[in-house]
């Protein structure tokens, strides 16, 4: 009888947060409320004390970060070329453009080497991505910034609960935007926080939270700024306070299967062959991810058709993710192939293999196995 179908990932609810819902559901109150309150605070909790806001989705919440930051028509903000591609497209939300630098082909991450070349008397802002959660260099990316007088967002929306040298990242640093997709590490359902420097931007957040509305007393209402919908429900906020608690129990689970990973693919076979693993760290990363390179040039079938044969032995996968700027909408700003060779290799071959903290040690050997038989069967002659 053939193995179940693995997929790419799973999250894990338990009873307790199931049941947790149905009381949100009878209790009436099924709209930002008192839970969305209280996942705030956890979640400020987490972060140091700093304010954070609960929104609908880790998107929304760059968007706001840049407004709040004053980022618009005119302006540049630097990011990577190597994301999902809703980190350039707030940028281009609020007005401005987004200025792809290269990634790190050994992390991933933007190459924090190559940004001071990309600085433009337009920059207002860099906008880095925790690539699978494993953290960009904090400490560099923000003696940058000073330098140059710039703000930071960090799109971490692959990492929450990683950290940087101890600290847990959002603790630290300028605006952080997490994401609680049913793909991450936790989940809301649907839904993300931004942690905020003080109260008088997080009253802003809420602001551009709810179409810019400021309520006082019983009658009063006021719209300061343009806002939009992007309030978190109870019913998703009850999931998050069901689901932090797990976070680390989750991310050591993700970090013993990493290791299992590391240990069935480090083949001499593989090697010889050029399959790319990632950084091996174990201290910082919550390992949000496995990603491995394809040696694409040395095999006789692509990407699309490993994907399919993994498919064919019940195993999913998933693509994280093509290079941004060679989407028709970035290409009509002038961005071509062959300016970022770095990201435009990795988004060829990158392939995201199943990880989440159901899956058992058997499961990794079985899609090791699986894979490494289908890339040595497809080497080239």
């Amino acid at each position: 009888m053939p193995a179940p179908f693995l997929p790419l990932t799973r999250p894990t609810i338990d009873d307790e947060t199931i049941a947790g819902v149905a009381e949100v559901l009878r209790s009436g109150w099924i709209t930002s409320g008192p839970k969305v309150k209280e996942l705030e605070a956890k979640l400020s909790a987490h972060c140091g004390g700093r304010p954070v806001r609960a929104f609908n989705s880790g998107t929304c919440t760059m968007e706001i970060a840049l407004r709040i930051a004053g980022v618009g028509a005119g302006h540049e903000v630097i990011t990577t070329p190597l994301s999902w591609v809703a980190t350039s497209n707030v940028i281009l939300a609020v007005g401005a453009r987004p200025r792809f630098v290269e990634i790190d082909p050994v992390t991933r991450n933007i190459d924090l080497e190559k940004i001071g070349a990309a600085i433009t008397p337009a920059t207002r802002a860099i906008l880095p991505v925790d690539l699978a959660g494993l953290p960009v260099d904090r400490d560099r990316l923000y003696a940058i910034a000073r330098h140059h007088g710039l703000r930071v967002v960090e799109d971490a929306a692959q990492s929450f609960g990683s950290n940087w040298r101890g600290r847990a990242i959002g603790a630290a640093g300028d605006f952080v935007s997490f994401s609680f997709h049913p793909n991450k590490n936790i989940t809301t359902i649907e839904g993300g926080a931004l942690v905020l420097n003080d109260e008088r931007e997080a009253k802003l957040a809420e602001q551009y939270r709810l179409q810019g509305v400021v309520r006082t007393g019983f009658d009063g209402m006021e719209v300061e700024v343009v806002g939009g919908k992007f309030n978190l429900t109870d019913v998703a906020a009850r999931v998050g306070l069901g689901q932090l608690p797990h976070l680390e129990s989750f991310n050591a689970r993700r970090r013993e299967l990493a290791r299992a990973y590391f240990e069935a693919l480090d083949q001499p076979a593989l090697r010889a062959l050029g399959l790319e693993l990632p950084p091996a760290d174990f201290s910082q990363t919550n390992w949000h991810m496995f990603q491995v390179v394809l040696p694409g040039e040395r095999l006789a079938i692509p990407r699309a058709v490993v994907m399919e044969k993994l498919h064919a032995a019940g195993i999913g996968t998933g693509v994280h993710y093509p290079a941004i700027h060679l989407f028709a909408v970035y290409r009509r700003l002038g961005w071509n192939p062959g300016d970022l060779p770095v990201a435009e290799r990795v988004g060829r071959d990158i392939l995201t293999l199943p990880l989440f903290p159901a899956m058992t040690e058997a499961d990794v050997a079985r899609v090791a196995a699986s894979l490494q038989t289908i890339l040595l069967a497809h080497r080239k002659a």
